[in-house]
């Protein structure tokens, strides 16, 4: 490209609708990376206290331990809220002498309860990135048919229409459609990643629900303070 038509020239020169919506979607485009790099080191942090959680966990050590270990800082681990919540209500379940059903019942809707809020946690903005996936082409293709609408109105005025006088109005508008694919392709994509990785995380929270409840099961009739194993 010649100076005339650099990207930046393109910008300043189109109309003003097409900049206004050049202008949104750079900055739609700026908040979805940093919601993806936000998201990206938050279930990268996440993945690691439930291993290490997950870890202590099997170590050994009682049950009772481990909730007094949770209940004397304020846990890190989704994981381990969970855990905390549902022997919580179990001890309290217990404390009430109600039979060993009652007891597994209650410490399981605590943990899906307290499971479900960690879930809405971990998702949070995920349906940010899938709104700008979505929409941003369109966005963009509105600037595009706008920016041609807008140069062929000014053309209609020409005795002589060539290539050269027409090319700088469409490209003005063809740059609206870039910058919306370049808002989209990154949240796109991002998306997929971050889906799979939460479908990990709430498999792997799931998992330990069930595992933590066949030991509380087995810990009814007996103490609380027995281990995980």
């Amino acid at each position: 490209m010649n100076q005339d038509l650099s990207i930046l020239t393109l910008v300043t020169q189109a109309s003003l609708v097409v900049q206004l919506v050049m202008g949104g979607l750079v900055l739609v485009s700026l908040a979805s990376w940093t919601v993806i790099f936000g998201k990206l080191f938050g279930l990268r942090s996440v993945r690691g206290q439930n291993e290490d959680f997950e870890r202590e966990f099997w170590s050994g050590r009682s049950l009772t331990e481990l909730h007094q270990a949770a209940t004397s800082k304020v846990a890190s681990a989704p994981m381990e809220r969970i855990f905390a919540s549902g022997m919580r209500e179990f001890l309290k379940l217990r404390e009430k002498r109600l039979d060993a059903g009652a007891q597994l019942d209650g410490a399981r809707r605590a943990m899906r309860a307290s499971y479900q809020r960690e879930l809405d946690v971990v998702e949070s903005n995920l349906s940010f990135l899938a709104s700008v996936g979505s929409v941003s082409p369109y966005v963009g293709l509105f600037g595009t048919v706008w920016g041609i609408m807008h140069a062929f109105v000014g053309l209609s005025n020409l005795q002589q229409v060539t290539l050269a006088t027409v090319a700088p109005g469409i490209a003005e508008a063809l740059v609206a459609t870039a910058i919306g694919l370049f808002a989209a392709i990154p949240a796109v994509i991002a998306y997929n990643r971050f889906a799979r990785d939460i479908d990990r995380i709430a498999t792997q929270l799931e998992t330990f629900i069930e595992e933590f409840s066949n030991i509380l099961q087995r810990n009814a009739g007996a103490g609380a303070g027995a281990g995980p194993h």
